[in-house]
């Protein structure tokens, strides 16, 4: 097992000078296992992609069959594959009106990357707004809509970034105005993710997509941590009563697999046909054993009743966590939380005993006092209990 680890750190790129070093030789439901036999609690789930659980039977079997019929054929939109269509009907007919036509990428900062080109491409407009304290993935262009100054320790480095971009206050009414007639789009989450769990406050998203309409731009949702029924409901947008023009999804969307897709009404999506065609193209997107998983799991999760119980399952973690002295707030949507402890240091401590005594969580990018809990949608109410009795262990040693 050292051999591997001295190879990890050798020959695949690392992202920090510190990544973990668990090795993982299987997982299943909510936990994975080392080759050592031990047991952790998994209460990232991918930053909410297993959101339907580990080796779930259902999407494990999808990828076999679909494996053994065909992989890769051609280039995204070309040839009429299974897989693709039935998932884009399928996810068309559960999205508000008129998010009707979805065009498949291979991850969420892609999805990211396509919708602000379709933006562009369909206003003729090129400011683009983003929200302070926003992620939306590391390629050039969604690194640009990393919200200032909280954004600039990840930005600096690569500069030049998209011009003409501008970020304003998430859940600030006045800062609403800055959208204008020159703004192409705005970008945001509905519920903002690695700020540690900010929910939209009350009448703000409406606020929002109101002045959009008033100005002519378009109002881009980044669900891509939301979606898949992580908040309650299969997407946030149905919780808070908001349809955006264009919505990223990725992460739990492939169930497992990587995939990610923006989809929008067909008097906007087509506009990437023409004027120039190819407007958008992707060798990967969409493949076949990706949409194989991805409709599986989003099935498994109609079928089971799973994202019913998100929001039931997110209270008892808050009810179990809250009362401890060292929490100082949870902030809470859905089966998505940030349980804050007031204190970076105490963080990094907390994450310490976690490993020590087998839970796998983590922090935010831009809350480093706050830890996550995102574990899968169908982690049981004993597993829950299981894991909060874990973690008030730990708060207890702070």
């Amino acid at each position: 097992m050292q051999i591997l680890r001295k190879q990890f750190l050798k020959h695949v790129g690392q992202t920090s000078p510190s990544p973990m070093l668990v090795e993982v030789e299987r997982a299943e439901g909510s936990f994975f296992y080392t080759p050592e036999g031990e047991r952790y609690y998994d209460l990232v789930a991918g930053v909410s992609v297993s959101n339907v659980g580990h080796c779930n039977p259902a999407v494990v079997k999808a990828v076999q069959e679909q494996a053994a019929r065909y992989m890769h054929v051609m280039v995204y939109g070309e040839l009429v594959e299974a897989p693709q269509v039935t998932y884009a009907a399928e996810i068309a007919a559960a999205l508000p009106a008129p998010l009707e036509s979805v065009y498949f990428v291979n991850s969420g900062a892609e999805a990211v990357e396509g919708a602000l080109k379709l933006a562009k491409r369909y206003t003729g407009r090129t400011e683009l707004i983003s929200m302070r304290r926003a992620y939306h993935g590391s390629t050039h262009g969604s690194m640009s809509m990393m919200g200032t100054p909280e954004g600039e320790e990840w930005k600096a480095a690569f500069r030049p970034l998209l011009p003409d971009v501008q970020a304003i206050e998430f859940n600030d009414f006045d800062h609403l105005q800055r959208i204008t007639r020159r703004t192409a789009c705005v970008l945001a989450e509905p519920v903002q993710g690695e700020a540690g769990v900010r929910p939209p406050k009350a009448g703000y998203l409406e606020a929002l997509r109101r002045r959009c309409d008033e100005v002519g731009a378009l109002l881009i949702f980044d669900e891509i941590q939301t979606g898949m029924g992580r908040t309650g409901a299969m997407f946030a947008m149905q919780r808070y009563g908001v349809v955006p023009d264009i919505v990223c999804l990725a992460k739990a969307f492939g169930g497992g697999m990587p995939l990610g897709a923006f989809a929008a009404s067909h008097a906007i999506m087509d506009t990437l046909q023409e004027n120039p065609v190819l407007g958008h193209i992707t060798t990967f997107g969409g493949h076949p054993v990706c949409c194989a998983a991805g409709l599986a799991a989003f099935r498994y999760l109609k079928e089971h009743a799973v994202v019913e119980q998100a929001e039931r399952k997110g209270a008892l973690y808050e009810e179990l966590l809250g009362g401890h002295s060292a929490v100082r707030e949870i902030r809470r949507c859905g089966l998505l939380l940030a349980v804050e402890l007031g204190s970076s240091d105490k963080l990094y401590r907390i994450m310490e005993l976690f490993r020590e005594v087998g839970i796998l969580s983590d922090w935010f990018l831009y809350c480093d006092t706050a830890f996550r809990i995102s574990p899968p949608l169908t982690i049981s109410d004993e597993e829950i209990r299981g894991s909060a009795a874990l973690i008030l262990d730990c708060l207890d040693r702070l």
